[in-house]
């Protein structure tokens, strides 16, 4: 429970904060944000834990004092409104004017953009996934038809695979789209991917993965998931400080819960929970790029991925009753 006092004072203070700016209606908005952004992010908790585990201490705890206000205020706050700023050729304080004075215009603008964000961040939870499914060091397999088969086997041991795979998979996006837009998004983050990936090659020692540039990239990977939580919760609000605080309560909670499963080695444990959520990762960077073309309802992308935990959750706790029969 101490993992979720931080969490729990910051929620209190969120809830208050929106009953004070709009009463019990906005304070219900905001639990509902909360509870989105933690649905939608839960999968994020679960890889946040693996690469945290190889960072020393004092950077697992810069990741909430560091990362949480440029989660809050960077990503659920200025981010948007930065984007609404270059997309419509305005300044930042006239889009922030824009934002409180006509919410509706500034949505429309969003949304305006929003093929370019679904992209992105399409493309950088894609490498994300598929950096993990063709990880050829990796001991454990769990769904073993497409996790150890000689075709997985073969192209795990081909240079590059990701990015062939994710560069093919952009070349026919950019055919059917047909936009410069999405072209330069998706591969602006395979781009990002690939340069994270390079400089903390470079900058770990030993195993441990760099502190500044883990932090990195998970504040990167943390913008991927947020994205679609962003633009989908002008479903229930228009008020970007209601939004803010709602998604903003849930990244707080989805921390304190990654740093519960570093502290209490949950992913030692229960060893299929990483592969779980990598395929929930692998099911939203879909959902996004599907985005691109149509709607998806953010309750289906939320469900795909609470129940991909939960299943490798049931899987790992079979596999580990059938290792304590074997060792008896």
């Amino acid at each position: 429970m101490k993992y979720f006092y931080s969490s729990i004072f910051i929620l209190a203070i969120g809830l208050a904060i929106a009953f004070y700016l709009g009463s019990w209606e906005a304070l219900y908005i905001t639990l509902l944000l909360s509870i989105l952004e933690v649905s939608l992010s839960f999968d994020n908790a679960v890889v946040n834990a693996k690469v945290l585990e190889n960072m020393t201490k004092e950077w697992q705890q810069r990741f909430i004092y560091i990362g949480l206000p440029i989660a809050v205020f960077g990503m659920r706050f200025i981010f948007p409104i930065v984007i609404v700023a270059v997309a419509g050729g305005m300044g930042v304080y006239e889009t922030f004017n824009l934002a409180i004075e006509n919410p509706v215009k500034y949505h429309e603008m969003l949304e305006h953009n929003k093929l370019g964000i679904y992209a992105f961040g399409g493309a950088f939870l894609l490498m994300v996934f598929m950096d993990f499914f063709f990880d050829d060091d990796r001991e454990e397999k769990w769904i073993h038809i497409l996790e150890d088969n000689k075709i997985t086997n073969k192209l795990s041991d081909t240079n590059n695979i990701e990015l062939i795979i994710a560069m093919v998979v952009g070349l026919i996006l950019i055919h059917f789209t047909n936009s410069s837009t999405v072209a330069m998004a998706y591969f602006g983050g395979i781009l990002l991917h690939s340069i994270i990936s390079s400089l903390d090659d470079i900058m770990s020692l030993d195993g441990i993965r760099s502190g500044l540039m883990g932090l990195l990239y998970l504040e990167v990977l943390d913008a991927s998931f947020s994205f679609d939580g962003v633009i989908g919760a002008f479903a229930l609000s228009s008020n970007i400080f209601i939004i803010m605080i709602g998604l903003g309560i849930g990244a707080m909670f989805v921390r304190s819960l990654t740093l519960y499963l570093v502290e209490k080695k949950t992913l030692q444990e229960y060893i299929y929970l990483e592969h779980g959520a990598h395929y929930a990762i692998f099911a939203l960077a879909t959902i996004m790029l599907l985005k691109i073309f149509f709607e998806v309802s953010e309750a289906l992308t939320g469900t795909i991925g609470i129940a991909f935990i939960l299943i490798a959750y049931y899987s790992s706790i079979r596999a580990n009753k059938l290792k304590a029969v074997e060792n008896d």
